[in-house]
C-alpha cells in the first residue's frame, strides 16, 4: 500500500532532487497502460446491516409478527412494488431505481453462513469460505494482479482504517488517503527514479515506477481537490460522503485507478436500532445518489459501477434491546447507469426460515464473478477458483 507518509519513508530505492512535478505527472501519464475506462467502486457496511429493514418484505404477513417495535410502517415506505420497499431514509436510492441506476440483489450469502463479524467479513473479502486461511489475498488484489503490473496504484482505498483485505495482493499497488491533505507531497524535493531506474522488470524499476506514478497521482488529486466541491452535487455532511467526493475527484482527475474502496461504519445494531439505521441508511443513499450525479455532470458515470454490501444480514426476529442480532442473507446494492435497475432475485421469505435465520438465494461470488468478467472485463473463474453463473443486470 502507498502512503504519502509510507512514501517519504520508503522510497529508499529513488535519488532526491528538486524538480517540477509536472515532469513526474507527464512521466507516469507515459507510461500507464491503456484500459477501457471501467471503474468499480466498493463500499463496505461495516457491522452487519440488517437488510429486512433495508429492503423492506411489507408484504409479507410474518413481518409484523418478527418485527413487533422494529416494524416500518408501509406507509412510510419508499415502495418498490406492491410487497416490497425501501427504508423510509433511502428515497434518494428509491429515486434511483425510478430513474434506471439501482439494482438490488435480494437474499445474497453463501454456503454455512458464520455469524461471526470477523470471519464473515473475511470470506467476503477473499471470496474463499475459508477466508481466515492467512496466505489467501483478497478477491480484488487477485484479480488485478491478473490485470498484469501497472505503472501506479491500481486501487485507491479512501479511508484512515488499515488496507481492506480485499485490496492486498502479490503485486497489486494501492494508494490510500482519507483527506485532500494526504495528497498534497508538500516538501522542497519531489521523488524522482535516475535515469533507467523505470524500465525494466526487477523489483527495482517496479518500485521506481510504482512510487513515480503515486507522486503523479498525487499531484493529480491534489489539484482536483483544491477546486472544491461541484456545486451540482450535494454530498452529505458525513465521512461517507467525503470519502465518496474525494473518489469522484480522483476519478475526474483521471487517475488510473481501475478500484476503490470506501467503509461506512456502525451497522451492528444490537440496541436501539431504529434511529441509528435511519440515519446510516439516510447517509448512504445520499452519498451514493451525489457520487453518480457528480461523476454524470462531468460526462463519466457511464464508466463506473458502485457495489455496496455487508458482511451479513441480522436475525428476523428483533431482540429485546430494541435491536437485531447477526444474522445471514441480506441486500447488495449496485448503481449505476449501465446497470438494468430493480429488485434482483427474490425476496427473502420470514416464513421460510432456516435456524430462525433467513436463506439465501444468490452466492455474492455470482455478485463478483459479474463484476469481474462482465464489467472489469478480468477473468472471475482464475479469481474465484471455480466458475459461478454471472447475473443478468448488466446493460448491452
Amino acid at each position: 500500500m502507498l502512503t504519502r507518509r509510507g512514501l517519504l519513508k520508503r522510497s529508499a530505492l529513488l535519488s532526491l532532487a528538486p524538480v517540477v512535478p509536472g515532469f513526474l505527472a507527464r512521466t507516469a501519464r507515459a507510461a500507464r497502460p491503456e484500459r477501457d475506462g471501467r471503474i468499480l467502486v466498493v463500499v463496505q457496511l461495516d457491522g452487519g446491516n440488517d437488510g429486512i429493514n433495508t429492503v423492506v418484505p411489507f408484504g409479507d404477513e410474518e413481518y409484523a409478527r418478527h418485527r413487533k417495535e422494529l416494524r416500518l410502517p408501509a406507509d412510510r415506505l419508499c415502495k418498490l412494488t406492491q410487497h416490497v420497499g425501501l427504508h423510509p431514509a433511502m428515497r434518494r436510492a428509491a429515486e434511483m431505481v425510478d430513474d434506471g441506476r439501482l439494482a438490488i440483489v435480494q437474499g445474497v450469502g453463501y454456503p454455512n453462513p458464520d455469524r461471526s463479524h470477523f470471519r464473515s467479513m473475511a470470506i467476503w473479502q477473499t471470496a474463499h469460505l475459508d477466508g481466515q486461511k492467512p496466505e489467501v489475498h483478497g478477491w480484488l488484489g487477485r484479480a488485478l494482479d491478473g490485470a498484469g503490473i501497472a505503472n501506479g496504484p491500481s486501487a485507491v482505498f479512501v479511508g484512515e482504517r488499515d488496507l481492506p483485505r480485499a485490496l492486498r495482493g502479490r503485486r497489486t499497488v494501492t494508494a490510500s488517503f482519507a483527506d485532500p491533505a494526504d495528497l498534497a507531497l508538500a516538501i522542497p524535493a519531489a521523488a524522482v527514479a535516475a535515469p533507467g531506474q523505470t524500465a525494466g522488470d526487477d523489483l527495482a524499476s517496479f518500485v521506481n515506477r510504482s512510487v513515480t506514478s503515486a507522486y503523479a497521482t498525487a499531484e493529480e488529486l491534489s489539484t482536483a481537490a483544491s477546486r472544491g466541491r461541484d456545486a451540482t452535487a450535494r454530498y452529505p455532511a458525513s465521512e461517507l460522503g467525503k470519502h465518496l467526493e474525494l473518489v469522484a475527484q480522483s476519478i475526474k482527475a483521471g487517475a488510473g485507478a481501475r478500484v476503490y474502496y470506501a467503509i461506512q461504519s456502525g451497522y451492528d445494531t444490537h440496541a436501539v436500532q431504529l434511529p441509528a439505521q435511519a440515519q446510516l441508511l439516510g447517509d448512504f443513499s445520499r452519498a451514493i445518489r451525489a457520487f453518480l450525479d457528480d461523476l454524470a455532470a462531468a460526462k463519466l458515470a457511464d464508466g463506473v459501477v458502485l457495489m455496496a454490501f455487508s458482511e451479513f444480514g441480522r436475525r428476523p426476529t428483533e431482540n429485546g434491546s430494541l435491536g437485531t442480532d447477526h444474522g445471514t442473507a441480506g441486500p447488495v446494492f449496485l448503481a449505476g447507469p449501465r446497470l438494468k435497475a430493480g429488485l434482483i432475485g427474490e425476496t427473502p421469505r420470514l416464513g421460510e426460515l432456516v435456524d430462525g435465520d433467513l436463506k439465501w438465494s444468490i452466492d455474492f461470488r455470482r455478485v463478483y464473478a459479474t463484476l469481474l468478467d462482465q464489467w472489469l472485463g478480468l477473468p472471475a473463474e482464475t479469481v474465484l477458483g471455480q466458475r459461478f453463473e454471472p447475473l443478468p443486470i448488466l446493460k448491452a
